[in-house]
């Protein structure tokens, strides 16, 4: 086991570990730590404590001091500098005449690089414009195109729920979001209805989506026959997160049909195929014998 603190860098960004050497750490203390790209400045927000080896990144980067004041002021003047040198850049990027979008501007800690974030629909030729940056703040440039996920990550805004966006306020990583989560959900397939103000699908559809595939696991299909209190039944419908079956019942007596309601529990999966499946499987199966024909 590893004695690490999780340091954030920017607000719902991602924790990254540290040695904490012997310094006394606390949650939502200041640090200044030492990164692959150099000196930076960040917030605990994971106090002491002990992982196992395999979580670890190495070679584990050590935490230089808890923040002086000197470095909150430093930090502060960092911030104020970005926003000056953001109406720059835009201004070089019109005057190169050049198809991207700048989001957003980071310094160092130490003031060694200055990073552009930007968006473009495709590659860019920016060596022009790096070279001009250079020669205005007289440090290192680096350029740094990102997704249309990311944009929306750092300029933040609201939702179609009508809270602010969960990349912008805590999610701290991306995870891969399928249209499948949204048919298993029963949710429009209408891309206006699903995707979020970065035009990518919601985010939050996974959030609930494990829960939605166990119970589907145990839920018949529609079409299924199955066995309920009130006799067999074929299944024209279910409400997944309720554990509800819509079942169809044919009475022989009158020869009259009834849509119950069951609950899952309630009813027991029969291995007999519907009179509309058997039918499309024997379809299904002379195609295949024919297809067979031809080859041979």
């Amino acid at each position: 086991m590893v004695t690490v603190v999780g340091v954030r860098f920017k607000k719902a960004g991602k924790i990254y570990y540290f040695d904490p050497v012997d310094i006394d750490i606390r949650e939502d203390d200041f640090v200044v730590v030492e990164t692959a790209r150099g000196i930076e400045f960040g917030q605990v927000v994971v106090g002491p404590k002990q992982v196992p080896e395999e979580d670890i990144v190495n070679p584990l980067k050590p935490v230089i001091r808890v923040a002086t004041e000197e470095d909150k002021k430093q930090h502060t003047e960092n911030k104020m500098k970005e926003k000056e040198t953001l109406e720059i850049c835009m201004e070089k990027i019109q005057n190169h005449n050049l198809d991207m979008n700048l989001v957003d501007v980071e310094y160092t800690f130490d003031n060694n690089k200055v990073i552009f974030y930007f968006t473009a629909d495709g590659r860019v030729d920016f060596r022009e414009l790096v070279k001009d940056l250079a020669s205005v703040f007289k440090t290192r440039i680096e350029l740094r195109q990102i997704g249309v996920r990311d944009e929306a990550k750092m300029l933040g805004g609201i939702g179609p729920c009508g809270r602010s966006l969960c990349c912008a306020t805590w999610l701290g990583d991306f995870e891969p979001v399928s249209i499948k989560m949204a048919k298993d959900q029963d949710l429009s397939l209408n891309p206006a209805k699903i995707s979020g103000i970065c035009g990518r699908l919601f985010c939050c559809l996974k959030y609930e989506h494990d829960i939605y595939a166990h119970i589907l696991q145990k839920i018949p299909d529609i079409g299924a026959t199955v066995l309920t209190p009130d006799g067999k039944g074929v299944v024209v419908g279910v409400n997944v997160l309720l554990e509800l079956v819509k079942v169809k019942i044919s009475n022989l007596d009158d020869n009259d049909e009834e849509i119950q309601t069951y609950s899952l529990y309630d009813i027991t999966k029969t291995k007999e195929i519907g009179a509309e499946n058997e039918q499309g499987l024997s379809e299904g199966l002379e195609f295949e014998l024919k297809e067979l024909d031809e080859i041979q």
